[in-house]
């Protein structure tokens, strides 16, 4: 390895195998034997199977036998589905993979950061995450941000190692997890992965966010139903026991009736249905990195975002440069382009119009020192050797450089800064900025050549012009602006711009300004306060990153759904507070790291469909949660309240099982299932009263028709055990299956059409159960075949239940 040629990639290769890859933990792959074993681990399937060997120990082998089949069918359907979606889910969060840049075979090359190994040498650029820990080889003007290391909220100046240094030290080397503000660095590469200093801190900054609430929901709501299986389960142990019923049987029933009412499909469900909405918003150019952050995207009410590049195109073109008093003035080019060649910062729309307009030679100027730019000063400086002396170009928002000022240059004549000049210089600002223009000021002054140079220089300075700038706003933008709300998104601007260049922009695209509040404001307000205000207003001017998190903060306190959507350096922590934090594909690495959802292009109407794709992914796993606890439920409350009114078992252990197989096997095309408009036209966030009512409501009409079926098997066909097994298979299974066309649906049923596969999976699972009993699995299984008027009974019951369930559906749904 050497400076100039870097590591080999077969060098870089072995390396990668010796060390492993560049996480800071271990990240598990959940598509291996692993992931099959944690199915087999389930302690339901453990039960099934030690009672299918006690089964085929006491010699009823094909008992035992349609057991394990039963079982492994379950486990290698949810193993396929979930293995295909992670797979799935894994290639979307490969589109967004942070990057670094590494010199392999003499080329600087973008690899995977995951690819980086030690003794590679990296590059280091403003808005970079630093991708392991490394010592400077070579630091030009290098600031980092080292938060996430040390707490210290200022950025450390950085030096390369020199050839006389005896070991590493901190300001010669950088982190793994820490941030660079400005400047440019060339490193080697000391430790990757867990062997870093901040290996434990990064496990946790790359790890999963914390719990969304979609999450928390269905962790309780799996609590709820496990719950009930307990209490159902003991019911029917003590009942069977009471009533002398053979033990194993007793067992097998009780272990059935758990699994029927266990969702042990609901994380392969919800998987699936959400790397779907993932795969539908990734064609919609908006690629998710969590898959739970979907639900949170779409119960977003509130979107908080940047002036620029939101409303405007963030293409910025420079119109003129003035003196204070407002006439034209080359020489405030000149001094900006020398301020925006020489600066290291993260590159700026606004300085890329400053050096297409100045063109400036570089090598023109000797640069001694740079002050970057921070969201306190608001301003940037570069300090040049200028005839033996130092001078100090500072770039910057007027109102921030012109009280750094002391005199303004007019004509080639400086003239103090007196109240007079002052409010001269303020209106020629103004004017500007009331005509949506954005604005920097330039400033120079002489100050005493010295190694290092701070912000206690950047005093006395002199006010040499302004520079203004055009910044158009996108097309159509005040439609998409529309469509958010339309929607239930209300989106606030959240701006350091003044409040003159935002209420003109605003004004243009439809956003309420007539209430602008600014940064200094928010500084005087109490957390409650903030709130109060924060619901109430739509644009807020000349706010820092501290005070935007302020913001996201009082909105969520007051019960809001919020995303923040930035592409900044400055961003990060807002894109953390955030629930969801959205970012674009050409924003720093800081940002996208943050980010739950990237945008292939920053537009609000991207924005806007995937906020509506996100939505009927909620829906679609709404729809699985309410047939699980409606319907489903209600029959596993008859079967086991049955065990203690018949005189013997209502269904056979394999019977249940395979009900619940085929019922289970029906919901699988949920997730592609078609979603009502009227479920898409606003936020839906978890609800557990919602599913809490379907199961009190619905679940005892369930119950009602069993009992029904109960009593029409046992006097109206004076069915024996088989026939009553038999009856009450296809009866429970038809209810259970065709109510998901009530279900899916808050509208009238026959208006809102299913997915073609949901419609063909329902109808062939309903076919084979009512087929079932004529083929030759009927002996094995205990079914015995039906009379015909049996089926006349069971279209009755099937047509009067679907509708008193959409009747029930509708008083639930409007109570909700």
């Amino acid at each position: 390895m050497t400076l100039v040629a870097g590591l080999s990639t077969v060098e870089a290769q072995r390396r990668l195998r010796e060390v492993g890859p560049n996480q800071p933990a271990a990240v598990p792959s959940r598509l291996s034997i692993v992931a099959v074993g944690r199915l087999f681990a389930n302690p339901l399937v453990i039960i099934l199977l030690l009672a299918s060997a006690a089964s085929a120990a006491l010699g009823d082998v094909v008992n035992a036998v349609i057991i394990v089949a039963m079982v492994l069918l379950s486990v290698t359907l949810n193993f396929v589905q979930t293995f295909r979606s992670e797979r799935a889910a894994r290639a979307l969060r490969e589109q967004v993979a942070p990057r670094a840049t590494v010199r392999r075979d003499g080329q600087w090359v973008e690899i995977a950061r995951s690819e980086v190994v030690p003794d590679d040498v990296i590059r280091l650029a403003a808005g970079d995450r630093v991708p392991a820990d490394a010592v400077l080889l070579e630091a030009r003007d290098l600031h980092v941000y080292e938060a996430a290391l040390t707490g210290e909220s200022m950025p450390v100046e950085k030096s390369p190692l020199t050839t006389t240094a005896v070991a590493t030290t901190r300001m010669n080397a950088v982190y793994l997890g820490t941030s660079v503000v400005s400047g440019t660095a060339v490193a080697r590469v000391t430790a990757t992965g867990a062997a870093t200093a901040l290996g434990d801190i990064a496990a946790r900054l790359s790890a999963r966010p914390p719990e969304t609430e979609f999450e928390r929901g269905l962790r309780s709501f799996a609590g709820l139903i496990m719950k009930t299986v307990v209490f159902l389960v003991l019911f029917v142990v003590i009942a069977a026991a009471l009533t002398h019923r053979p033990p194993l049987q007793a067992l097998l029933f009780a272990v059935a009736l758990a699994v029927g009412l266990t969702p042990e499909f609901l994380p392969m469900i919800t998987t699936v249905t959400l790397t779907q909405g993932a795969i539908r918003m990734a064609r919609r150019r908006v690629v998710v990195k969590h898959l739970a952050a979907i639900e949170d995207f779409g119960s977003m009410d509130i979107l908080c975002s940047d002036k620029t590049g939101t409303l405007t195109t963030g293409v910025m073109t420079l119109e003129s440069t003035l003196d204070p008093s407002g006439r034209a003035a080359p020489r405030v080019l000149l001094l900006a382009g020398a301020n925006s060649a020489l600066q290291t910062g993260v590159p700026s729309p606004l300085d890329a119009a400053i050096l297409a307009a100045a063109k400036p030679d570089a090598s023109a100027w000797k640069k001694l020192d740079e002050i970057p730019f921070d969201f306190e000063r608001r301003c940037v400086s570069v300090v040049v050797a200028v005839d033996g002396d130092g001078r100090i170009i500072t770039k910057g928002a007027p109102e921030a450089v012109l009280a750094r000022c002391e005199t303004s240059e007019i004509d080639g004549t400086r003239q103090p800064l007196d109240a007079e000049g002052r409010a001269r210089c303020r209106a020629t600002h103004e004017r500007l900025a009331r005509s949506g223009a954005k604005v920097l000021a330039v400033a120079e002054g002489v100050v005493p050549p010295r190694e290092r140079y701070t912000t206690a220089d950047e005093r006395a300075l002199t006010l040499v012009g302004f520079i203004v700038f055009s910044d158009p706003v996108v097309p159509d933008v005040a439609e998409a602006l529309a469509a958010l709300r339309r929607d239930g998104v209300a989106v606030k601007i959240l701006t350091g711009d003044s409040d003159l260049v935002a209420r003109h922009v605003c004004a243009q695209v439809g956003l309420d300004v007539e209430r602008i509040v600014l940064g200094t404001e928010l500084d005087g307000m109490t957390n409650g306060a903030l709130a109060v205000v924060a619901e109430q207003t739509t644009v807020f001017a000349r706010v820092n990153p501290a005070q935007k998190g302020r913001i996201i903060q009082a909105l969520q306190s007051r019960d809001h759904v919020v995303g923040f959507m930035g592409d900044g350096i400055n961003d990060a922590p807002s894109l953390h507070l955030a629930q969801v934090g959205v970012s674009v594909a050409n924003a720093v690495d800081v940002a996208r790291d943050a980010a739950d959802i990237i945008l292939r292009e920053r537009s609000l109407d991207q924005l806007h469909q995937g906020i509506i794709a996100g939505r009927r992914t909620f829906a679609n796993v709404l729809k699985y949660l309410l047939m699980g606890t409606s319907s489903n439920f209600g029959n596993m409350f008859s079967m086991a309240a049955a065990v203690v009114v018949l005189p013997f078992l209502p269904m056979l252990p394999t019977q249940i099982l395979l009900n619940n197989f085929l019922y289970d096997l029906a919901q699988l095309t949920i997730p592609a299932d078609r979603v009502d408009e009227a479920m898409v036209q606003g936020p839906r966030r978890w609800d557990i009263r919602i599913i809490r009512d379907f199961m009190l409501s619905i679940g005892p009409i369930s119950s009602l028709y069993d009992f029904v079926t109960f009593g029409a098997l046992l006097w109206l066909f004076e069915a024996g055990e088989a026939l009553f097994h038999t009856g009450w298979f296809v009866e429970s299974l038809a209810t259970q299956t065709l109510v998901i066309f009530v279900i899916r649906t808050a509208g009238n049923p026959l208006r809102s059409r299913p997915s073609p596969a949901l419609a063909v999976t329902t109808v062939a699972v309903v076919l084979t159960g009512l087929v079932l009993p004529f083929t030759p699995l009927a002996a094995p299984l205990g079914l015995v075949p039906l009379p015909g008027t049996f089926f006349v009974f069971l279209a009755v019951a099937t047509l009067t239940y679907l509708a008193l369930v959409e009747a029930v559906k509708r008083r639930v749904l409007l109570r909700a």
